[in-house]
This record gives structure tokens, C-alpha cells and sequence, in this order.
């Protein structure tokens, strides 16, 4: 029998070997819970692993779970290549000089210009514009005052006016302040535009009133038509020439663009944002519809030509070459199947009373027998052999002959 001092002993150790197997199961759980035990399993485990377990100095992601792929970065359009530039060239001493005055749509346009006879040592593009100035109001800038002083100064052998842009406004007539394309404003702003022609005409220069192209306000682009008559009226009043540029800035329906053809037919962008301002395109754009008549004035055969330069004195000059003789080609005249010889006659049916078939006429013979006139010699349809040929005098004198015509 077990003794009494056994039982004791026992019953003290209990909670010990019960708090011994708590712990036991704690650390055992939290074991299996760390990502450590799985690394470490199979380096194998003892007592203190499970009572003090580890912690791994790196938690390696699980394999099922990618990375995140970056996203594809969009493709941009492909840029529309660069134009190449246009060499400049040096102006020679005596180079024509083109006086461009107006508002900040000429500054574009002699812009333009500058690049069209960039490589022209003979032609000098000068600008003398006033952004903001125009017609209506002359207390800012007075342009038939200015106009003479401007060409004293430069001396140009041809003058370019672009002006027109700033003055939808009001317009003081007198004390009163009238409505733009009121009736009194309109009679006002007509003689400004005349007394502008006129000082230009009186300083015996050759000019271009080059219209306003066409705008993104709608209100806008109703008073600028208005305006161009007006200018193209001034223009020829006083010897001048009034280009017009509205058609390079519309659609087929006349709406206004903002992109559109360039001078070589691609698509550019012609004109900012704001509808009213011109880019680089635009600008090229404006002086290739003034580069022709320019050239006209200037004496040039084209924008970019040289003028040619007299030879120098004593140096031998070389006598022009005799014109090449004419090229004189023999050929068969056509036969007509409408020509009224066929049947006899000499006019079209339905001019003179029909007369009785002849059943000789080559017609008659052709519709009722099926037989064909004979051919002319050389002709497409002559099949005889050898091939014969005959002066056309001869041949005009044959009957064949008199029914085709020269």
C-alpha cells in the first residue's frame, strides 16, 4: 500500500507537471504560428524552439502570389517630322526692301515673308507694325499720318498693310461715340482705310492690303467680311492690290479652322487656341498667299529667285541661240462617222429637207451592202500591201479624202 507521505509528494507534484504540459502547448501553438517553423523544420527542433521560439529576420512572400506587373506606358503618336530649316542669307547692300505695316496680325505675316525669301540676298522684309493699333482708334496710332513718315525713313520698293484685327469697337466721330458697322461708323472707318491708300499712293509706292483671314468667334468673322470690302475697295482706289486670304483658314463650308492644310497640303495646326492668334503654319501660311503678287511688284519671276546680275564691263557677251526649227509631223487626218459627206450631203440632218438616198453614196453602201469605203492610204483601217503612203495634197484631192475632216 502506498504510504500517506507518497500520496502527499504526488498531490505537490501535480501542479507542477500540469503548468509543465500548459507551457508545453502554449509555445507549441505560437511554434506553428510563426512563418520561422517552416524554414526551420528541417534543421529540426528541440525544447527551447518550442519554449522560446525564434523569430525569422525575413518573411519570404508565398509563391502563389506574383509581383505586380508594371502597366504598359501608352505609345504617343508618332511626331510629324521637323521642317528642315531654310538657310538665311546675307541681304546684299542694294536688296529690295518690303515695308509690312499693320497690327499683330502683319508681324505674323512678316514672319512669314522673312521665311519665304529667307535665301533671297536681293529681297529685305522690314516690319514697322503696332500690335494693338488700327482704324478706329487714331488718337492711339493715326496709320495715314504715320504711313509717310515710315516710308521716307525705309524707302521701300514695295509696301504690304495688314490691319483690321482690333477694330470691332467703338469709333469717336466728332463728340459722339458711335457703334461699330453703325451707319455713321461705317462712313467714318471708310474714309480712315481711303486717307491710308491714298498717302501710300501719294509716296508713288506699289502696295498689298492683305485681308483678314477668318476667326473662331462667330460675331467676329461676319464684321471681318464687311471689313475686306471695305479694304478691297481702298486698294483699288488707289492703285493698289487687295489679296485675299479668307479661303486658306475656312472649311469647303466656309466654318472656321483651326487646323488645316499647310502650303505643302499636309495637316498643321494653323492657328491657337484662343481662335484668334496665328502659329508658325499660319504664318508661313498668310505669306504664301502674298508671295506671288509680291513678286510681281518686286520684278521677281518667284519667291526665292535671284535677280540676275549684269555682266561686268569689257566681258564678252555671248550671242542667244539661234530658235529651233519647228517640228513638223506628218499625220492622217481622223474620219468622222457624223460628217455629212458620207451621205452626200453638206450640213446635219434636220437642216435642209432630206433628199432621196443616192445608193452609190458611200453611206448607203456601207448601211445597206455592208461595204466600207476604201482608205485612205496610211490610214488605220488601210490593210493593203505593201503599205502605201501619199502626201496629204495628193490624198486631199481623192474622194476619201474630202469626207474627213482636218
Amino acid at each position: 500500500m502506498v504510504s500517506v507521505a507518497r500520496i502527499r509528494l504526488l498531490f505537490r507534484r501535480v501542479p507542477i507537471l500540469v503548468l509543465a504540459l500548459a507551457v508545453l502547448v502554449v509555445a507549441a501553438a505560437g511554434a506553428f504560428h510563426t512563418p520561422a517553423f517552416a524554414q526551420e523544420q528541417s534543421h529540426g527542433w528541440s525544447l527551447r524552439d518550442l519554449l522560446f521560439p525564434r523569430r525569422s529576420e525575413r518573411v519570404e512572400p508565398p509563391l502563389d502570389i506574383e509581383k505586380a506587373r508594371p502597366k504598359p506606358k501608352k505609345k504617343s503618336k508618332p511626331r510629324p517630322p521637323a521642317e528642315p530649316e531654310t538657310p538665311i542669307v546675307e541681304k546684299t547692300t542694294d536688296a529690295k526692301v518690303v515695308l509690312v505695316v499693320g497690327d499683330f496680325m502683319a508681324s505674323g505675316l512678316a514672319e512669314g515673308l522673312d521665311t519665304a525669301f529667307a535665301d533671297n540676298p536681293a529681297v529685305r522684309i522690314v516690319v514697322r507694325s503696332n500690335g494693338s493699333s488700327g482704324f478706329a482708334r487714331d488718337d492711339f496710332y493715326n496709320w495715314p499720318v504715320e504711313i509717310k513718315s515710315l516710308i521716307e525713313t525705309e524707302k521701300p520698293a514695295a509696301v504690304i498693310v495688314m490691319l483690321g484685327s482690333n477694330d470691332r469697337q467703338q469709333m469717336k466721330v466728332g463728340d459722339v461715340r458711335e457703334q461699330p458697322r453703325s451707319e455713321n461708323w461705317t462712313k467714318e472707318y471708310e474714309r480712315r482705310t481711303d486717307a491710308l491708300g491714298k498717302a501710300i499712293q501719294d509716296a508713288k509706292v506699289p502696295f498689298l492690303w492683305v485681308g483678314m483671314p477668318a476667326f473662331g468667334v462667330t460675331k467676329m468673322n461676319s464684321d471681318m467680311l464687311a471689313f475686306n470690302d471695305i479694304y478691297h475697295s481702298a486698294a483699288q482706289s488707289h492703285g493698289g492690290e487687295f489679296v485675299d486670304v479668307w479661303d486658306g483658314f475656312v472649311d469647303e463650308n466656309g466654318a472656321f479652322v483651326t487646323s488645316g492644310p499647310d502650303i505643302n497640303g499636309q495637316p498643321v495646326r494653323l492657328r491657337s487656341d484662343d481662335g484668334i492668334n496665328v502659329t508658325k503654319a499660319g504664318k508661313r501660311k498668310l505669306a504664301f498667299y502674298t508671295e506671288k503678287p509680291l513678286a510681281k511688284l518686286l520684278g521677281l519671276a518667284a519667291p526665292g529667285s535671284i535677280t540676275t546680275v549684269s555682266a561686268p564691263a569689257g566681258a564678252p557677251v555671248e550671242a542667244p541661240q539661234p530658235a529651233a526649227a519647228p517640228v513638223i509631223v506628218d499625220r492622217t487626218a481622223p474620219m468622222l462617222l457624223g460628217d455629212p459627206a458620207l451621205d452626200g450631203g453638206t450640213e446635219l440632218l434636220g437642216a435642209a429637207p432630206a433628199a432621196k438616198a443616192d445608193p452609190n453614196l458611200p453611206g448607203e453602201k456601207l448601211i445597206m451592202e455592208g461595204k466600207a469605203p476604201a482608205a485612205s492610204p496610211g490610214r488605220a483601217d488601210d490593210f493593203s500591201w505593201p503599205p502605201t503612203t501619199q502626201p496629204p495634197a495628193t490624198a486631199a484631192a481623192t474622194p476619201d479624202a474630202a469626207t474627213a475632216t482636218p
